[in-house]
């Protein structure tokens, strides 16, 4: 699997980026939580190389901001212990008073930029073997295979529609599967003096190497695989800008930023509490101009890239979403459609076998004909799933074997929602 290499560990205070007295504001906050420390340890915590942090530790030193406590074992080859003095732990005040961030040092935002555009997403391209891989799991209609594979290989926007539990979700995160690329992300980034948190346990997933960990690239930065970023009726408008806490003075990054070289899901596109129009016109300028402009809470505006596949998901008709103007800084938008009798069947029968349910093609050929096609009701590709674990709760309640038969499915159908055939979405494209 191919990876974007990052840069070099740097090899002197400059190579960093950030000035000294930042460096050793962050160490002495360091300090004066774990106590007396050596080193290596703080170099740990820090993410820059033990060489470098004893020259910080040296300049501390020279300032009296620390002292040393004697080796850390009887060896004389072990490393010195060092405790902050008082003047050490006004220092550390003083750095709190900006910020409480206690962590890797951060990057600059020109590294930050600079890293993106070498992994943009955008430089990955994905082939139809690749994406029938990624997406063999599901069933997917005829031809939407050429309508999905340009939209991931844009790296720009695209809208799935159509009626409700066909799967629309589920392949905008399997899209994500699809990239076989790493990249790297700061565990934080630093505009002017203010530290911005990103990178994210619950939303990155970390490659772990199998060898010794290559200490020849900057530590500051996290291997991990291009992020899935799923959010649906919660967003609001405001969580798309910095989250500033006002007592930890710490920045968290947005969900959007953070899937910067992978995907950004919008699930239930139209039922946030913002219009979609206003959602569309806050990203007019991340959607066609590829970056994205945050504020701090001083005022200060800086430009972030944007540079991720924007999945927008809805069982909403797109021209009663918003208008065509808006529509537009969609770039693609693809219909999936209710499935056919052939295919409702054949997600029944690969849901059944993965749970152990024994099936029957001609029962579920005959259930399909009596309360879809008889009735006129929109086929579910969720239905197969739902059906299945009622029948599995009813058998259980029975005191016996679960199966598709022709009893259990009549008792499950009962619970199931239906759609007549007049609220069914159609292919707008036709």
């Amino acid at each position: 699997m191919k990876d974007f290499q990052t840069t070099a560990a740097p090899k002197a205070i400059s190579d960093t980026g950030l000035e000294l007295n930042f460096l050793i504001g962050l160490v002495a906050k360091i300090m004066n939580e774990n106590g007396t420390m050596v080193a290596a340890r703080i170099s740990q915590i820090i993410k820059l190389s033990p060489i470098l942090v004893r020259l910080i530790l040296n300049e501390m030193q020279a300032l009296h901001l620390i002292e040393s406590r004697g080796l850390e074992s009887q060896d004389i080859k072990s490393d010195i212990r060092y405790a902050l003095t008082d003047r050490g732990k006004a220092t550390a005040y003083e750095a709190m008073l900006v910020s409480q961030y206690v962590g890797p040092a951060p990057v600059t935002l020109d590294a930050f930029w600079n890293q993106i555009k070498k992994q943009s997403i955008k430089k990955e391209v994905i082939h139809r073997k690749e994406l029938e891989k990624s997406l063999s799991h599901l069933v997917l209609p005829p031809g939407m295979l050429h309508q999905l594979g340009p939209a991931v290989n844009s790296g720009r926007s695209a809208l799935l529609y159509g009626e409700a539990g066909n799967g629309k979700t589920s392949i905008a995160e399997a899209l994500g599967s699809v990239f076989r690329h790493s990249i790297y992300v700061p565990h934080a980034f630093i505009v002017g003096n203010q530290i911005i948190r990103y990178f994210d346990e619950t939303l990155h997933e970390a490659v772990i190497e199998d060898g010794p960990v290559d200490r020849e690239i900057d530590q500051r930065w996290v291997k991990v695989k291009r992020p899935v970023v799923v959010t649906g009726g919660e967003l609001t408008l405001d969580m798309l800008d910095l989250q500033f806490d006002s007592k930890s003075r710490l920045y968290e990054a947005p969900m959007h930023l953070k899937a910067l070289g992978g995907v950004f899901v919008i699930d239930d596109f139209g039922r946030q509490r913002s219009t979609p129009t206003e959602i569309l016109n806050r990203w007019i300028v991340p959607l066609e101009s590829h970056f994205d402009i945050m504020s701090l809470h001083t005022g200060q505006k800086f430009r972030v890239p944007f540079d991720q596949l924007v999945m927008f998901s809805t069982n909403i008709l797109p021209e009663d979403l918003a208008d065509d103007a808006s529509l537009r800084r969609i770039y693609f938008k693809i219909f999936v459609p209710s499935p056919t009798r052939e295919d409702y069947i054949q997600i029944f029968e690969d849901l059944a076998k993965v749970k152990g349910v024994p099936y029957n093609y001609q029962v579920l050929a005959r259930f399909f004909d009596a309360h879809y096609k008889k009735r006129d009701v929109v086929p579910s590709g969720a239905h197969p799933g739902f059906l299945i674990a009622h029948v599995q709760a009813v058998a259980a309640f029975l005191d016996q074997e679960p199966e598709l038969s022709e009893e259990l499915l009549e008792i499950a159908w009962k619970n199931v929602a239906v759609a007549r055939r007049k609220r069914k979405i159609t292919d707008l494209s036709l």
